[in-house]
């Protein structure tokens, strides 16, 4: 079995990354703009969830597709 490389390891990471600062950025703007730490807190929290999400979906959605079973044995019998 092929170990994963480094950067296949850290993929995860990375999007949690990016949710982390997106939610930490809007819960920024919020607390500056309301001056309530709970808001920012909630509105943080609500981000982060929500672009995650996104990013999960968007993976599934460009993810390849695997190749059939025919067309690995014999590529050209009809199994397009």
């Amino acid at each position: 079995m092929n170990t994963p490389s480094r950067r296949e390891r850290l993929r995860p990471l990375e999007y949690v990354m990016l949710s982390g600062f997106a939610a930490l950025f809007a819960g920024l703007v919020i607390v500056m703009v309301t001056r309530n730490l709970a808001t920012g807190f909630i509105v943080s929290g609500l981000v982060f969830v929500v672009v995650i999400i996104g990013i999960a979906m968007l993976v599934l959605a460009t993810s390849p597709n695997s190749i059939p079973e025919g067309e690995r044995k014999s590529p050209g019998t009809g199994n397009d």
